[in-house]
């Protein structure tokens, strides 16, 4: 990585998983894919993360072809915002597959000029905690990692705390994305991190547990060897909508990060933002209509047209509108209408 982007990486950066934008023919519209982009842009983010479960794994199927369009599109929106505006944006690319396929998306992503590949261990359950740390190693060898925990009821898998510590030991991992939706299992990588001989930084992706994970020190050990590490930042799919309230909102959670005392107002917006994630991600369902979910409050809101998936019979689950309507109801202030509605005119002006 450049220094810009090790910066905002170490620093906490806040960053939504990219939705994939498709018109009622369920292909690409690229058109609006780049209004979505320029949203979260104008939104107040530090980076973005393309070709993650949230932009649909889907896109690497040879019949689709997207992967390495998509990921282009999203680079040259990052860039221009950039030139425009002189913030640097950080790019985070989704790898997944097989040590081979892995490279091949590693390469394709460090060429194409993103920062740092997000290694999901999706679909992978046929290869030993060794197989999966060596292929951690291989893809750092081309690029920057971060380290994924992906729960087990969208494809993940369940780890030691052993592999999380030689994960770490991987010069070229640095960050963890603790994605795991299980305290647990929470402890374990952050552990792994704490006791990690060089710098790593730890990310929620637990949108079950958002700001609680953000205010949130971790410590292990007393006295001499007490280590202790906190959660600097997110990768988030719950972050792909309400984004410019979700920004102010990190903000001000990085702001009291060295205050000892946690506002009890905080804790009680910790349980709506939980609630409200349930809806999104459908998690009474399973989280079978996760990404649909999304795509329901973007298209409520006007950045997308309909909630198209690539797989046909992805979609809302049963009751998963109603709860949406209900938490939208519920916590007003989460939401940001005003500022899309502003923007979206804004971008027409173009």
């Amino acid at each position: 990585m450049n220094a810009s982007a090790y910066e905002l990486l170490m620093k906490g950066a806040f960053i939504p998983a990219m939705p994939l934008v498709l018109d009622s023919q369920r292909q690409f519209d690229e058109k609006k894919q780049r209004r979505l982009i320029r949203y979260y842009l104008e939104s107040g983010v530090d980076g973005l993360a393309v070709g993650v479960h949230t932009t649909q794994f889907a896109i690497r199927d040879p019949k689709i072809g997207l992967f390495e369009r998509v990921l282009k599109v999203s680079i040259d929106e990052m860039r221009a915002y950039s030139a425009e505006t002189g913030r640097p944006i950080l790019a985070v690319a989704g790898v997944c597959g097989e040590t081979p396929q892995a490279l091949k998306e590693a390469a394709a992503a460090k060429a194409q000029g993103y920062d740092i590949a997000l290694l999901s261990p999706g679909g992978l359950g046929q290869l030993s905690e060794d197989e999966m740390v060596e292929r951690t190693r291989a893809v750092a060898d081309v690029m920057d990692v971060m380290g994924f925990y992906l729960q087990v009821a969208v494809g993940g898998r369940a780890f030691s705390y052993d592999y999380w510590r030689r994960v770490c030991e991987i010069d070229g991992v640095k960050a963890i994305k603790c994605a795991a939706f299980d305290r647990y299992r929470t402890l374990d990588v952050a552990r792994a991190v704490a006791y990690a001989q060089h710098e790593i930084a730890l990310y929620t992706g637990n949108d079950d547990s958002i700001v609680t994970d953000l205010l949130t020190r971790y410590r292990f050990g007393s006295g001499e060897n007490q280590k202790t590490v906190s959660t600097r930042g997110g990768l988030l799919g719950h972050w792909c909508a309400w984004t410019h309230t979700a920004v102010k909102l990190f903000r001000r959670i990085k702001a009291l990060a060295e205050q000892e005392a946690v506002p009890r107002e905080l804790l009680e917006l910790a349980a709506a933002v939980t609630d409200v994630n349930g809806a999104f991600f459908d998690a009474h369902n399973g989280f079978r209509g996760c990404i649909a979910g999304m795509h329901e409050v973007l298209r409520r809101q006007g950045l997308m047209d309909g909630i198209w998936c690539l797989d046909p019979s992805e979609t809302l689950g049963p009751g998963q509108a109603e709860e949406i309507t209900r938490v939208y109801e519920m916590y007003p202030e989460l939401n940001d209408d005003g500022f899309v509605k502003a923007f979206i005119k804004r971008y027409a002006q173009r």
